[in-house]
């Protein structure tokens, strides 16, 4: 008898429960399984991965260059000069009073979410629809995941009351809250009424809120405000360069931790330094510049922001008319569908998932979203998340360039610049049927 290779034995260790069944991220398939399908010749719409459509900016790719020699290992903690620009982007722009010292760099802000939960002994909150990779990066790590459930009526937004009923039961008990927005996935926002309220509730119960905050700059109406204003010595506050800075590739991400919280940093640093041991030397010069900001960089947020919002507005208003309740979104590039009044005809389809859903919608239309069961919510919820994204946004800006100040997108530019979202959703909502 033939002997069996490495490759058809079984294994002799058995894999990490934690890790086993472990999926890769529903993001990254959808977008893999996109070009898969483009590749095959299909007409592929891209609305399931929140990849920024915007070039990085112009002042930032001309640092990048001017850097590009730069080949020593950085201190684990990042570049000292990024640290401080970071630290003064957050007292500029949210009124953090925070300096260079508080701030820990790292290749991407999902990399310093891991290391958190690793570091960090207590229970995971996570206020769904949600991010797809806070649930499976605690999972890895083996902490207790908390869902709290939040409804459209709310805007899909954890509600102060809903903090509060959570944490009474056990109010000892360690807990990070994860807090995210503008939301990936429902493009809404928190007022500063409500993040007072959230602060209140974390104080009481000693809390650790990470505030993932990298879609702040994109708020449509330029007002983002943080909840480190409102509950400073418990807030560590996430950003980086991935959504704002269109800069997705080059992996650069920042916590700011309060100061009671060094000793987080720390520990977080340590386990850096024989993992990943630091981060690009030429981004984190490059990043400088752009957390420092200026008029140039001012000037392309303002044009993006004057996109995003006329787009997803009318995406928005689109999927409404066809019967498939959408809030309108405050910032950042994603809608949140829910088909739920279309329950009875789409079950007489087949559909009674979101997965089925979204897997019809992309073999029948080529429209690619995700379910929202990849958001952490019931399987047999229509809801799915769509990031109207797939347009060429150097182009756009480009074009609006050109118009007055004053002037705000309209549906011939956005048939123009943005053809891919407009015919996507033209096909969802011919697809769907009506109520």
């Amino acid at each position: 008898m033939t002997e069996a290779s490495p490759s058809q034995r079984a294994p002799s260790v058995q894999i990490n429960l934690n890790i086993r069944g472990l999926k890769p991220s529903p993001t990254v398939a959808i977008n893999e399984r996109s070009n898969e399908l483009l590749a095959q010749g299909r007409e592929i719409f891209k609305l399931g991965l929140g990849q920024s459509p915007f070039p990085v900016p112009e002042p930032v790719v001309a640092e990048l260059r001017a850097n590009a020699h730069q080949k020593d290992y950085l201190p684990v903690k990042g570049l000292r000069a990024l640290r401080d620009a970071v630290a003064d982007y957050h007292r500029r722009l949210h009124g953090v009073a925070t300096t260079g010292d508080d701030v820990l760099i790292a290749p991407g802000s999902k990399e310093l979410m891991f290391l958190l939960m690793l570091v960090y002994y207590g229970d995971v909150v996570i206020p769904t629809p949600a991010w797809v990779s806070y649930a499976p990066q605690a999972k890895i790590i083996g902490r207790n995941v908390d869902f709290l459930h939040t409804e459209a009526a709310h805007r899909w937004l954890l509600t102060a009351q809903q903090l509060e009923s959570h944490c009474a039961d056990d109010p000892d008990r360690p807990r990070v809250v994860v807090l995210n927005y503008p939301s990936n996935p429902t493009g809404a926002t928190y007022t500063p009424q409500q993040l007072e309220q959230l602060a209140d509730v974390a104080r009481r119960y000693k809390l650790v809120i990470l505030s993932d905050e990298i879609y702040g700059e994109l708020h449509h109406q330029g007002q983002h405000v943080s909840i480190a204003r409102f509950y400073p010595n418990g807030t560590i506050l996430s950003s980086g360069l991935s959504k704002w800075c269109g800069a997705g590739g080059w992996r650069l991400g920042t916590f700011t931790f309060p100061r009671p919280l060094r000793w987080l940093l720390d520990a977080m640093a340590a386990v850096a330094s024989e993992t990943y041991t630091s981060t690009s030397a030429p981004i984190q010069h490059a990043a400088v510049r752009a957390f420092r900001g200026g008029p140039e960089i001012e000037r392309y947020l303002w044009r993006a922001r004057r996109v995003l919002a006329a787009l997803g507005n009318w995406c928005a208003d689109q999927l409404n008319a066809a019967g498939i309740a959408t809030l309108a979104p405050e910032g950042g590039f994603y809608l949140l569908p829910d088909f739920e009044k279309l329950r009875g005809s789409l079950a007489a389809r087949g559909i009674r998932t979101s997965a089925q859903l979204c897997e019809s919608l992309l073999m029948e239309t080529g429209v690619a979203i995700l379910p929202g069961s990849a958001l952490g919510r019931p399987a047999a919820e229509l809801t799915a998340r769509m990031a109207y994204v797939d347009f060429d946004g150097n182009r756009c800006l480009s074009a609006l360039e050109q118009r007055p100040d004053d002037a705000v997108p309209d549906v011939a530019f956005l048939e123009q610049y943005c053809p891919n979202v407009t015919r996507a959703v033209a096909r969802l909502c011919q697809w769907v049927p009506r109520a």
